[in-house]
């Protein structure tokens, strides 16, 4: 299925950041985001699509996949719906980048929880590598299978408040050591103290320098 998508930023950018939002929100809950970003990010597009499917009894929600412990959603279920995201956000990103002309060494991703899990999914299988990955307040899945599945190993930003509340901060440096065992070679993180789960100041002041970094953006 083709997913909707909020975007700003020029007609003809030479790179992407891609928001992938977190369980039972939309893409406009992270678009904001660019407003900060943009002044920093120059020629950067921002995109920020809906997740495929319906979250139940969230009104204007989505969601990646089900979470059983949330919605009472079998493992199965969890499991084919993941596998059905993987699918709709691979043919987003390739028609994303088809149509802004960007190659995939000039696009990041950056996801928010359960945006996180499907950005540490599907950027390492894609056989052309993502120039990183920022990754907030949310954890690897499968981390047994990266070693075998991982194909391409951008730079990833790790960043997670030490007060989340739905996500545990351990999810950090879990998903660190599985990167690190699978090859990744440039791994950061950032623990945001006093912040549940939500994107802090510092955080997003630590997202902004990466993805300056992995872009070779000079300062203005």
């Amino acid at each position: 299925m083709s997913l909707d998508y909020q975007r700003r930023g020029p007609d003809a950018p030479k790179r992407l950041l891609i928001f992938l939002h977190g369980y039972g929100a939309n893409g406009a809950d992270l678009i904001g985001l660019a407003d900060p970003l943009a002044p920093h990010l120059p020629d950067t597009a921002f995109l920020s699509p809906d997740a495929p499917e319906r979250c139940v009894g969230v009104p204007g929600g989505y969601q990646w996949f089900p979470i059983p412990w949330i919605d009472g959603s079998s493992e199965e279920e969890s499991m084919e719906g993941m596998a059905r995201a993987v699918a709709d956000l691979t043919v987003f990103l390739d028609e994303a980048m088809a149509r802004e002309g960007v190659a995939a060494e000039n696009v990041a991703l950056f996801g928010f929880s359960q945006g996180t899990m499907m950005s540490l999914h599907v950027a390492p299988r894609r056989p052309e590598s993502f120039a990183g990955i920022v990754a907030f307040s949310g954890r690897l899945l499968k981390p047994e299978a990266l070693v075998e599945e991982a194909v391409s190993k951008p730079p990833v930003l790790l960043v997670h408040g030490d007060a989340d509340e739905v996500v545990p901060v351990q999810s950090l440096p879990e998903a660190a050591e599985a990167l690190e065992q699978a090859g990744f070679e440039r791994i950061y993180a950032h623990v945001m103290k006093g912040t549940g789960h939500g994107i802090a100041p510092d955080g997003l002041q630590v997202a902004l320098a990466f993805l300056r970094d992995i872009w070779g953006i000079e300062a203005g």
